[in-house]
């Protein structure tokens, strides 16, 4: 009996395996529009994507010029790799309709950056490489689905980053609550992460995920959930803008909500090794950096936590170049960069803090 149930594990083990592997191609699969097909099906098996014949027929257009673009890329001598994600049949007009979040946008709308302190501005002997996945300060890869809300994911990195090196406690902190309850931003329609930070300050806190699970769409905010945080911060403070010392100054401290140009094919179809590829500055994309580093041959990258799920990119994260020469940064990177500040080591907040703030 102990040796069957020791087949059972060892074959799940085996079988979550294979499913989590990237899906790939080779040569033989390009020959014809037969093999083609055969390949799209494939793919459709393995991401259990299903559509009527006419739907069908668009998809596989739309996939055959993914798959030339990815081809073409991935024969360049490029210091990254692309692949036939989960995304594959989606035009990246469609891709970043339903993941972008607008920020320049938004940021036009709302006026010039705040202007505020930099407490991690004297910081002089910076670590080589940092990684705060290793020293437990980032939760799990999480998907935001087909809703343009990653200015809150972005958010809740920082949060739940600042809270374990305050707290010594890493808790999974609700999204959702900031879609629903956060009216200076705009749900699933996009927003920025310094109206976040402000809002969270604000209410006293944020609650658990778990409390107020993520539901990928605009909810009307459930204020008995809200009125249960469990996290709190001090305020945020902004990086200074086209400075990569400066956001290396403060990604040694803790983790970072930056925004960046996510709108490139390259992006979409990123599979792994450090990201150079071609992007401007029209910031659409909120996600989070937890390190730096760099690979043997010298390359300079930052590690980007994203919101896509675990089966984009290097398990959900991507390595950007760093030190590009630039001001503002590959993809525009240092151009939204802010943080959570935590003063304290507890999450309750007393009644003369609140008249200090």
């Amino acid at each position: 009996m102990y040796m069957w149930k020791l087949i059972l594990v060892v074959f799940s083990l085996a079988l979550a395996f294979r499913l989590a592997e990237s899906f790939d191609y080779d040569e033989r699969d390009l020959a014809s529009e037969e093999s083609l097909w055969d390949l799209y099906e494939r793919w459709r098996s393995h991401h259990t994507v299903s559509c009527d014949m006419k739907e069908k027929q668009k998809r596989f257009n739309v996939f055959k010029e993914n798959l030339k673009h990815i081809h073409n890329v991935n024969q360049m001598d490029r210091p990254y790799k692309l692949e036939l994600n989960k995304f594959a049949d989606m035009t990246n007009y469609e891709f970043m309709n339903t993941r972008s979040s607008k920020i320049s946008h938004y940021r036009m709308l709302r006026g010039p950056r705040r202007t505020t302190d930099f407490r991690h501005g004297g910081v002089d002997s910076l670590p080589h490489s940092i990684d705060w996945r290793k020293k437990g300060a980032v939760t799990g890869i999480k998907d935001q689905g087909k809703c343009g809300s990653c200015w809150a994911f972005s958010t809740v990195v920082a949060v739940e980053g600042v809270n374990k090196i305050k707290t010594g406690e890493l808790v999974n902190l609700s999204e959702q609550e900031l879609v629903d309850c956060n009216k200076e931003n705009q749900g699933c329609d996009g927003g920025l992460m310094e109206q976040a930070f402000e809002f969270i300050k604000q209410s006293d806190g944020l609650t658990t995920e778990k409390n107020y699970p993520y539901e990928a769409k605009d909810e009307s905010c459930n204020s008995s959930k809200m009125n249960s945080p469990v996290v709190i911060i001090d305020g945020y403070e902004m990086v200074p803008e086209k400075d990569e010392k400066s956001l290396m100054k403060a990604v040694a401290k803790q983790p970072v909500s930056i925004a960046i140009d996510a709108g490139g094919k390259d992006f979409q179809f990123y599979s792994e090794g450090v990201f150079t590829g071609d992007c401007g500055t029209e910031l659409n994309h909120g996600v989070a950096v937890v390190g730096y580093g760099a690979t043997h041959d010298g390359t300079k990258y930052w590690i980007v936590k994203n919101s896509w799920g675990e089966d984009w990119g290097e398990k959900g994260y991507i390595r950007m170049q760093r030190d590009i020469g630039a001001r503002e940064g590959l993809c525009g990177l240092t151009l939204e960069a802010s943080y959570p500040i935590k003063l304290h080591s507890d999450n309750v907040k007393k009644a003369s803090q609140k008249d200090e703030l």
